[in-house]
């Protein structure tokens, strides 16, 4: 009798991907998901006998063995092998169906498939099978019940990431492209970079733990190089991205960083990546988040008498925005309750453990107050929950003193945003990070975290602390409250016509007072342009008014800057800056203080794409993108910068200058690849204005 032999193995590809949802990955190998049944066709030289010894075995790892788990040796109908088993479907001929199921919490990466037959061993061709996790499977951690969650937080491609101020929100489209080619690989590199161990690979806490760090540069030579500078010559600026695909295709090309990067940019990349490894994932953008370095939930900002915010005191900052990466996961490492939604960041902020890496951290653990679980929570529960305080520096016989001009406690974590799921706009999901300001609950929440986190007196702590004046009886309360003044004074501030470059800012400040009486009210207001991490560009111009109101009335201070003040700076510039009003009001009778700001952002004429609804698969369209300049200057070295996925690669479009009134027209011919609804995503870049994106999708059939 001729010994059984492997005459060839099909890996079934399409119906296993359609069944696995793994259909989306352009590569050449199978791609499934852990804890769900695959299908091989083994083709032998003969029929397959009962006597016969045939055995599927994989291998992980540069040394796969047994006894570590990392070689499974799998044969029909025996029991499970580490969680794994294997089944014969149906025998025809000379050809056996084979099942294979991993086990719900395997190691996840690429598996080597060796079929042994006796003392024979056949080595297939794209042998290597790509195991990732699995949202789909009820024992696998990463399970999630939702259909329409899974469809958008694991398989969609393309959405949003929110930027801007609390002010003025705005949504920026990003491409994730987590299915593109290359991409799957440049995960795989990574989770082997990373140094996990292959026991470690199996918990998405420690791989999610472990991305965070890898998707920075910092410590191991990452995917993204940071940089804040505004100066982007050796390489991409942060602003020139529309997403995630060039990025990790010319990390994994080259095997070093790239340059560069900020948050939205490491937030679009890290959830890519976990995508693409199959846990669920959605981009976070936390509107005036804090950056708060010494753990004591305070952020101090120091103003001159004129009411600039000076950058060079503060160690703290309150960024405009700033965007981290929820993933959904069983927290097995945690008590109970602690499962669901855990904030990653993958921003070089602050080093965790000796490596710029942050989370997870259970997104409830914030919500509750329970600060001391890993990983991180302190340093997230501050971004949302810091108080804000703001001190006056003035000059007393020649050295610096400090004036307390204004407490906030609700102005930190607004608006915290992700993209709604299965539509696009934006939802708002502050709740499942906090408890309504004021409420009960909150409060016992705030009780608990201070338990865990040393709240500061209140001193000011500038880099000069030499020269601070201590505040007698400032130990903070419990439950700080916003301070309520004698005279219910109260500031706000508001753009009065569009903020469009080359046009003058006009912006108002309304000062009102709500209890009987007389009242004197020094207001102090200034306007600068900052960068989104709360760094002062420019100073624009100030106001000083003494304004007087009697009981509950208010009134309206204008304010207005002048083009000629703020064009060359806005022009020069190579970061979004945001324009940032500050109003310290004064009570002269009662000595109340009271101190606001506001970020804006300038407001763009919008580009419009034209192309058909509908497409045919491999059939050219063509696609045209026309903007109109409505600004009245001259937009100066415009790019274009367009992507499509499956449609086409980024390409950039150099458009020179267009001046007031002129017609900017850019056509692409289109030739898709991919069936579905894709997206087309335009941007537009100049010296004067640093994005005006689009989007807008087609059906290709």
């Amino acid at each position: 009798e001729s010994n059984l032999e492997v005459t060839g193995i099909d890996f079934l590809k399409s119906q296993n991907t359609q069944q696995h949802h793994t259909d989306g990955y352009n590569i050449k190998n199978l791609v499934v998901r852990r804890g769900q049944a695959f299908h091989v066709q083994v083709s032998l030289n003969r029929e397959l006998r009962a006597a016969d010894k045939l055995s599927l075995r994989f291998g992980i790892g540069e040394n796969p063995v047994k006894d570590k788990g990392t070689l499974l040796s799998l044969k029909p109908e025996q029991e499970d092998f580490n969680g794994w088993k294997i089944s014969v479907v149906k025998k025809n001929g000379k050809e056996c169906l084979l099942s294979v199921t991993s086990s719900p919490n395997a190691v996840v990466g690429k598996y080597n498939l060796h079929v042994k037959t006796g003392a024979n061993m056949y080595k297939p061709e794209n042998g290597v099978i790509y195991l990732l996790f699995n949202p789909w499977c009820e024992d696998d951690v990463v399970y999630m019940a939702n259909e329409a969650q899974r469809k958008e937080y694991v398989l969609n491609d393309t959405g949003y990431i929110y930027v801007g101020s609390a002010y003025s929100i705005y949504d920026r489209p990003w491409n994730y492209g987590q299915f593109e080619e290359f991409v799957l690989d440049a995960c795989m590199y990574l989770l082997d970079k990373s140094k996990l161990s292959l026991t470690d690979r199996r918990d998405p806490a420690n791989v999610s733990r472990a991305m965070s760090a890898l998707v920075n540069a910092n410590d191991d030579s990452g995917v993204l190089l940071g940089n804040w500078s505004g100066n982007y010559i050796n390489g991409t600026s942060p602003m020139d991205w529309i997403g995630s695909v060039t990025i990790l295709q010319k990390y994994y090309k080259t095997k070093k960083p790239v340059r560069y990067g900020q948050c939205w940019v490491f937030a679009g990349v890290l959830n890519t990546v976990m995508r693409c490894l199959g846990v669920p994932s959605r981009c976070v953008s936390t509107f005036d988040a804090a950056h708060d370095t010494e753990e004591n939930l305070r952020v101090d900002v120091y103003l001159n008498e004129r009411g600039e915010k000076l950058n060079s005191l503060s160690l703290d900052s309150v960024w405009n925005f700033h965007v981290w990466n929820d993933a959904w996961m069983k927290r097995t490492d945690l008590p109970e309750g602690f499962h669901g939604w855990q904030a990653i960041d993958s921003t070089p902020q602050e080093q965790s453990q000796g490596r710029f890496q942050c989370g997870p951290c259970p997104v409830k653990a914030v919500r509750e107050g329970d600060v001391y679980l890993p990983y991180d929570s302190k340093f997230v529960y501050a971004e949302v929950n810091a108080d804000r305080v703001y001190w006056v520096v003035k000059k007393v016989n020649g050295k610096d003193k400090y004036f307390k001009v204004g407490t906030e406690t609700q102005a930190i974590g607004k608006k915290i945003s992700t993209k709604a799921v299965g539509q696009n706009r934006r939802e708002d999901i502050t709740r499942e990070y906090k408890y309504p300001e004021g409420s009960k609950e909150e409060r016992m929440s705030m009780q608990r975290a201070y338990s865990f986190i040393r709240p500061s007196g209140m001193v000011p702590r500038s880099g000069y602390a030499s020269t601070i004046q201590t505040l007698s009886g400032s130990t903070q309360p419990l439950v700080p409250k916003e301070p309520v003044t004698k005279t219910g004074l109260h500031l706000e501030i508001t753009n009065t016509e569009p903020l469009h470059p080359g046009n003058p800012l006009e912006m108002t400040i309304t000062v009102k007072t709500s209890t009987p009486g007389n009242w004197t009210v020094d207001l102090t207001g200034s306007c600068q342009l900052q960068y989104y991490t709360g760094k002062v560009q420019a100073n624009l111009g100030t106001i000083k008014e003494t304004v007087k109101l009697e009981g509950t009335s208010e009134m309206q201070i204008p304010m207005k800057i002048a083009p000629d003040a703020y064009m060359k700076t806005l022009s020069s510039l190579e970061d979004e800056v945001l324009i940032l009003v500050t109003a310290i009001a004064e009570v002269k009778e009662t000595n109340d203080k009271l101190t606001k700001e506001t970020s804006m952002r300038f407001q763009y004429p919008p580009i419009t794409v034209q192309m058909p609804e509908t497409a045919k698969l491999y059939n050219d369209f063509s696609c045209a993108f026309i903007f109109k300049n409505k600004l009245n200057v001259t937009l100066e070295n415009c790019k274009l910068l367009v992507e499509g996925l499956g449609i086409f690669k980024m390409t950039t479009f150099d458009q020179g200058d267009i001046m007031p009134g002129r017609i900017m027209k850019s056509e692409i011919i289109c030739t898709p690849t991919k069936l579905g609804e894709k997206k087309i995503i335009a941007k537009l870049i100049s010296n004067q204005i640093k994005g005006i994106s689009t989007e807008k999708a087609i059906t290709i059939t």
